[in-house]
């Protein structure tokens, strides 16, 4: 099982010194992930600081940028954060089973994702 997923910034991450760093890692976030995150000062007075904590917690590497803070995700540009909060959901969600099948008509074989979550 994949637990360590690339990635290359749109925008990159621009230091102190005014370098741009856009190759990082990010790992699978674990249940204390989201229960630390939960229980920070900073989400308990603003629930938006959520996504800063949690991307914090699970980036695991930009390169030339020794550690990983949510003060250095505050300082990512807008396209950046939302780059990392859609990879976030990509890696972390649960793929929906689904049935494999075969069209009568047309003979061509479909995957289709099951909803257990709705009727129909």
């Amino acid at each position: 099982m994949e637990t360590l997923f690339e990635f290359d910034l749109p925008k990159g991450y621009v230091d102190s010194t005014g370098e741009v760093h856009r190759h990082g890692k990010m790992r699978l976030a674990t249940a204390g992930d989201e229960m630390n995150a939960q229980r920070d000062p900073r989400v308990l007075s603003n629930p938006a600081y959520l996504t800063i904590v949690l991307l914090a917690s699970v980036i695991t590497e930009i390169e030339g940028v020794n550690i990983i803070a949510p003060a250095t995700i505050e300082k990512l540009f807008t396209a950046d954060l939302a780059f990392l909060q859609d990879m976030y959901q990509r890696i972390n969600d649960i793929e929906p089973p689904t049935m494999h099948f075969i069209c009568p008509d047309c003979g061509k074989e479909h995957d289709i994702p099951i909803n257990f979550t709705r009727e129909g």
